[in-house]
């Protein structure tokens, strides 16, 4: 293919929702161009792999340029040693950045002021923002953690079952329609699962596993062997009850191969957050070779989009205009236009907001493309997290296996989403990594005579119990040797950790703007992010997980040591309180919590049943301009209460399967 080609589609993203897009139209013989503003898929991951091992934070983009870790640290002006985003081309927001949001020249997104002397309580207070993603052929699973969980049916009716929210366009009627395409991504991924051990949680949920639902809720590969503790999870909920649900242990569907195939079989490594080190698990890199193998798909890389022409006529999509670059971080070296039959926009639900609202200049469309709604950009959403962490009894050998094989999906819905948010309860197998940056944490805590991690000292948890690891050794001890090696199994064997993905409403307040003074290296507007936990429903939920959290733990006869995180300061601009909040409870119990972010972000360019309120319709077509279709997670009118990437495959799957019909019909 060459610059001259006609296209009959234009797909902007390569992550797994524009690949999928390409794939199905390239096997149908259709002309596809992929505009992808990050670098080529590499040869091999080595290179991913070089700087993952060199990276000190291990967070979930430290493998991916552009790079996080090469920059020098000043006390003054980068303490942290992050990039600065506007030399980078296709700069995106880091885990690193969560705690210097008010910082510019350290963050890659614009967040604007917080209120003068807002409170800790405040439904007003501003956040930073605590999720990443990546701008690199493959997108963003290239670090995703591999859960393949589908929503729930009750997931797409929050409004009409209880009140809260608002329903998928059709309701029920979606997600029955959604079932084969569910089916597909099962498929595309090769999720591994066991649909026997399932069996109750469709029962629960009022799912037939012999009917349309579960005829299609199958596996292609059998279920990942259960981390230990996801075993003595099991047995000690036997019988338990929660607000009225039975609390038990599933098994986790995931997109890693539990035999070889395709992939290879997981090995184990335990760092699939940020890289799989031998791509068991899958990444969209695999059906992006598909689609290229098709010889009807063509891909440019390291060319941003930066603006969406309207034919003044018709008011449809006539041409994407580009930047490319050929160095990383280098100066632009061309511009042009792109044509075709029909557009779609898969670039993630950061960067698609900005190119719709970037697209500015076409008349009627002064606040952006597929825009007459105002909804472009707003409705951000995420899986806001909750950790707690313990220690077991017994070993039960954590950091071996994938970082989760097992959850506990049974309060995932229930009357009480009438008054706080629905959550699944993922049970980490990396230790203490994410809740107290372990190993690192604990080692230096037993080097250097610390208490950072509550295991060297005589810290008491709320329960009044002892936190220390070993009566044996004075606090703040300084061990080396035998001795230190010997305490550090102790500790690190033992340690549990559980994370709630607490569904978050869909608040029009939360949003991605422009920024007027932020740009990048290319010159274009960087992102502008507004972001609150606006409501108490999702408030409650946090202290419905606390509470749960102990019972769990007593369950298990662990001792917690979920850390307090202390009163946040929000008016202070160097608290490290980015995402701390304070919720006083029904009883007049202040709780303060921390939330962590899922990596999950959904819902700026939302479906609906009503153009005044949403972008799109149920066919992800824009309401606007006919010939132009977006896809990926920007789509979800409500987060629900599973991980999106599973349905971000299936939606991706049944648009295209529209379009197809539609340039059939053209």
């Amino acid at each position: 293919m060459n610059s001259k080609t006609e296209y009959d589609v234009v797909i902007v993203g390569a992550g797994i929702a524009g690949a999928i897009v390409a794939y199905e139209l390239g096997k149908a013989g259709k002309k596809v161009l992929i505009l992808e503003a990050g670098p080529a898929v590499p040869a091999d991951r080595s290179k991913y792999m070089d700087t993952f091992f060199k990276a000190a934070a291990k967070t979930p983009e430290s493998p991916y340029p552009p790079a996080t870790q090469n920059a020098v640290a000043n006390s003054l002006n980068n303490p942290l040693g992050l990039p600065d985003p506007s030399t980078e081309n296709t700069p995106r927001y880091t885990v690193l950045q969560v705690d210097a949001w008010r910082k510019p020249t350290q963050c890659y997104f614009d967040y604007p002021p917080q209120d003068a002397n807002v409170s800790g309580t405040s439904l007003n207070a501003k956040f930073a923002f605590a999720s990443s993603y990546e701008r690199i052929g493959g997108g963003t699973t290239w670090h995703w953690l591999g859960t393949c969980l589908r929503l729930l049916p009750q997931d797409f009716e929050l409004k009409t079952l209880y009140g809260q929210g608002v329903d998928w366009p059709g309701g029920e009627q979606f997600y029955q329609d959604l079932v084969p395409f569910y089916e597909k991504a099962d498929q595309e991924i090769n999720v591994a699962g066991d649909k026997q051990r399932m069996q109750r949680l469709y029962e629960q949920f009022g799912v037939d596993p012999s009917g349309t639902y579960g005829a299609h809720y199958d596996f292609p590969m059998p279920g990942i062997v259960p981390a230990l503790q996801d075993r003595v999870y099991e047995h000690a909920t036997l019988g338990m009850k929660y607000e009225g649900n039975e609390v038990y242990v599933s098994p986790t569907p995931q997109g890693r191969n539990s035999r070889p195939g395709e992939r290879r079989q997981c090995a184990g490594n335990t760092n699939c957050i940020p890289i799989c080190p031998i791509q068991a698990k899958y990444d969209a890199t695999v059906t992006l070779a598909r689609a290229l193998q098709t010889g009807n798909v063509e891909i440019r890389y390291q060319h941003v989009a930066s603006n969406i022409q309207l034919d003044s006529t018709t008011q449809q999509v006539c041409a994407i205009d580009y930047i490319s670059y050929t160095h990383a971080n280098g100066i632009a070296t061309g511009q042009g236009s792109v044509t075709g039959k029909r557009f779609v926009l898969a670039a993630h639900a950061i960067e698609t907001p900005k190119l719709l609202l970037m697209s500015n200049k076409n008349p009627g469309f002064e606040n952006g493309v597929a825009n007459s709604s105002d909804q472009v950009g707003r409705n951000l959403m995420d899986h806001i997290m909750y950790l707690g962490w313990g220690l077991a009894e017994k070993p039960i050998y954590p950091y071996r296996g994938p970082l989760s094989t097992g959850g506990i999906e049974s309060l995932r819905d229930g009357d009480f989403r009438k008054q706080r948010s629905a959550y699944r309860i993922e049970i980490g197998n990396e230790g203490w990594q994410w809740a107290a940056n372990d190993p690192g944490t604990t080692l230096a805590d037993f080097i250097f005579g610390q208490n950072n991690s509550q295991l060297n000292g005589n810290s008491v948890n709320q329960q009044g119990q002892q936190l220390r690891l070993d009566d044996n050794l004075p606090a703040n001890s300084k061990l080396f040797g035998q001795q230190l090696v010997q305490t550090l199994n102790q500790a690190y064997t033992r340690q549990l950790r559980l994370g709630y993905l607490i569904e978050q409403l869909p608040d029009a307040n939360n949003r991605v703007e422009l920024s007027s003074t932020l740009k990048d290296n290319l010159g274009l507007p960087r992102p502008k992010v507004t972001y609150r936990l606006a409501s108490d429903y999702e408030r409650k939920a946090f202290v419905s997980a606390k509470q749960i959290t102990t019972e769990l733990f007593t369950q298990l006869g662990a001792t917690e040591y979920t850390q307090d995180p202390g009163e946040p300061n929000l008016s202070n601009a160097e608290d490290a309180s980015a995402t701390k909040f304070q919720y006083q409870d029904d009883s007049g119990t202040l709780h303060n919590f921390k939330f962590y972010g899922a990596g999950h972000i959904v819902g700026t360019y939302r479906m609906g049943d009503d153009p005044a309120t949403s972008v799109l319709n149920h066919r992800q077509q824009s309401w606007d301009h006919a010939n132009l279709y977006m896809v990926g997670s920007g789509v979800f009118p409500t987060i629900g209460t599973g991980n999106p990437t599973l349905t971000i495959a299936a939606l991706a799957f049944q648009g295209a399967g529209h379009i197809l019909d539609d340039l059939a019909g053209a």
